[in-house]
């Protein structure tokens, strides 16, 4: 079970998988995807925790990919629905225990998060929605946490303000995620190069927050320098429900751990240096320059007696115009490498 401290530790992106309401209010549901997210081999498995009447007015509308993925005007109607008690979370965080991988969910409101803190949350991740939820966000800051702080409905002026806030509160392991809240998200709505403005602006770990279709675009991420990857998925696109048109499906969430682990590791360090495996390359791969008929000593170098071949065995091609015109010092069989003795001389 790896925590996002050790992953800062190990220099690895910390990733999450956000079951989010894909268990569509069901305990058994919920425990398939803590499963299918341990197949894939993420960090974290992340829910959402809420009571509904804290959280939404009766009378409020669903939002419009609400609507069209579930057939339901009412906010509040919908989220009740999708509603599990705090009983079944602490089952699925005893699950999560079992199997081994970190159990996170995001708290809307207060009681959700006191019930979390409670149950031993190891972080607080702010949900785009809640980013200027005061007492919610001081509750967070105040339990002595890591914050990972979603920004996808925040400007830069409203991002530095919330940041002011938690500095103020003295939260000094805050890493902010780049987001965009659409689900879908349009692909040309990404904009994954402001992740690179907000680490440069505000000297904090960046990460991104995923609701594209697909897998490339966090992929992408983690090659601009994302720390952390949260990705929804589902163990079905078909189901009913808000979320699981946008989520990914458990095979894919697979091949993004994979590729994102390959990427991490292509990325290497910021030097230019020949590798091992190059370098067991070289000496068939590179050329010297080689004797292409007999040479006697005195002979002098020209371009009918000498060429550049492989193997490299003797000199780099580069001492050409420092050979061409000199008297050999000894006698070269044909397909014999020059030697250095012959520059230095």
């Amino acid at each position: 079970m790896k925590s996002l401290a050790q992953a800062r530790k190990d220099g690895s992106c910390y990733i999450i998988a956000e079951a989010g309401v894909n268990h569509n209010g069901q305990l058994d549901l919920a425990l398939q995807l803590v499963d299918a997210a341990v197949e894939a081999g993420v960090d974290c498995v992340k829910f959402q925790t809420y009571v509904t009447e804290d959280d939404v007015l009766r009378d409020s509308e669903a939002a419009a990919y609400q609507k069209k993925s579930s057939q339901e005007n009412s906010q509040y109607t919908l989220l009740k629905k999708l509603e599990l008690p705090f009983s079944d979370f602490r089952i699925i965080k005893e699950y999560c225990d079992k199997k081994e991988i970190q159990f996170l969910s995001t708290p809307f409101e207060l009681k959700s998060f006191q019930f979390l803190k409670d149950i031993g949350s190891p972080l607080w991740k702010v949900p785009s929605s809640d980013i200027d939820n005061y007492p919610l966000i001081e509750a967070m800051a105040k339990s002595g946490l890591p914050i990972v702080l979603s920004s996808g409905m925040s400007d830069l002026e409203e991002i530095r303000e919330i940041l002011s806030l938690f500095e103020a509160w003295h939260v000094q392991d805050i890493t902010i995620l780049h987001c965009n809240t659409e689900y879908p998200t349009p692909v040309k709505d990404v904009n994954l190069r402001a992740m690179q403005m907000l680490k440069d602006t505000f000297s904090y770990p960046v990460g991104y927050s995923d609701h594209t279709l697909g897998i490339s675009v966090p992929i992408a991420a983690v090659a601009l320098g994302a720390t952390v990857i949260e990705k929804h998925f589902t163990l079905d696109r078909n189901l009913p429900g808000p979320d699981h048109k946008a989520s990914i499906e458990p095979h894919e969430l697979k091949a993004m751990v994979q590729a994102i682990r390959e990427v991490e590791l292509s990325l290497g360090q910021r030097e230019k240096t020949i590798s091992q495996s190059a370098r067991n390359n070289m000496i068939v791969s590179r050329k010297s320059i080689y004797a292409i008929q007999p040479i006697q000593i005195n002979d002098v170098f020209n371009e009918k007696n000498i060429a550049c071949k492989r193997p490299r065995e003797g000199i780099s091609p580069l001492f050409w115009p420092n050979l061409i015109g000199k008297k050999a010092i000894r006698n070269y069989q044909t397909d014999e490498a020059i030697s250095i003795e012959e520059i230095d001389g």
